[in-house]
């Protein structure tokens, strides 16, 4: 991907050396600890509530500095992340402006372990997400190296499609998408309530799909790189994670949609280039 010179955005945060210390949380020790983390990384990944998820004892703890973070690979991450993020300004912007709407852009905030948010308290286990209380995703960059080393994605389209798929949850905040979910799920069943989370997912898929399409028609990517994006989509399918962490899948606990989903409506929105085409609570 020949990002390499484009603009970035003046949008990022970086709280690597400020990150919250953490007393409470997510435990991660023992047997019991590795299937929370599971279950974390199920309905974390790429999620947009971190409510309840967390120890709100945390929201009191008083920020914790580290040693700065100043190695060239990291600085590159940095670099890479703002102009990803420009790219989706830019393609949302002229999107916002066809429907005679105003694209408020978000921010992205950097940080390492763990940090606060208009959600709660945010870790790293979550993976990347976005909160719509203040309109930021929080991004903890060896995410990357999780991606690549242990989700077997990697690459700068596929990290590229990490962040444009976070950016599809603010589309969907600004167009009304968050409130028309909330008003659906309200009295349904816990299975009804993930098959319309997974249909929230697949959209901001899709949504990475369409930005996926206005890199392509801009002569961005190289070749190897949309396969990268592809096999990054069908690393965090809901069954894939279940059957990696537990062994089995549990089809009505699905919050994100299957491999072969998020491989689809990404593609939908890559082949398509065009917004409409992106309505999965239709289908």
């Amino acid at each position: 991907m020949r990002w390499q010179n484009k603009r970035e955005s003046d949008n990022i945060e970086d709280r690597q050396n400020k990150s919250s210390g953490m007393r409470g949380g997510v435990p991660i020790k023992g047997k019991t600890g590795f299937i929370l983390l599971i279950i974390v990384l199920v309905s974390g990944y790429y999620g947009v509530d971190l409510t309840g998820l967390l120890d709100r004892s945390a929201m009191n703890e008083q920020p914790q500095k580290t040693a700065p973070i100043e190695s060239d690979a990291q600085q590159q991450a940095i670099k890479f992340t703002s102009v990803i993020l420009a790219s989706t300004e830019d393609y949302w912007s002229q999107e916002f402006q066809k429907l005679g709407k105003k694209y408020v852009q978000p921010k992205l905030v950097l940080y390492t372990g763990s940090t606060r948010t208009g959600c709660g308290i945010g870790q790293s286990v979550m993976g990347p997400f976005y909160c719509s209380a203040d309109q930021t995703v929080y991004l903890d960059l060896s995410f990357y190296q999780d991606l690549k080393q242990k989700m077997g994605g990697g690459g700068d389209f596929a990290q590229g499609y990490v962040i444009a798929h976070e950016i599809g949850h603010h589309v969907q905040n600004l167009l009304g998408t968050f409130s028309y979910f909330d008003r659906l799920k309200q009295g349904q069943p816990q299975k009804v309530v993930n098959q319309l989370s997974v249909k929230l997912e697949l959209q901001a898929d899709c949504y990475a799909g369409l930005w996926g399409n206005a890199m392509d028609r801009e002569n961005i990517l190289d070749v190897g790189d949309l396969e990268s994006a592809l096999n990054t989509a069908e690393a965090i399918g809901d069954d894939r994670l279940q059957k990696q962490g537990q062994g089995y899948v549990m089809p009505d606990s699905f919050t994100h949609g299957t491999s072969a989903q998020r491989y689809q409506w990404f593609m939908q929105g890559f082949d398509n280039g065009n917004l409409s085409k992106c309505d999965t609570f239709s289908r």
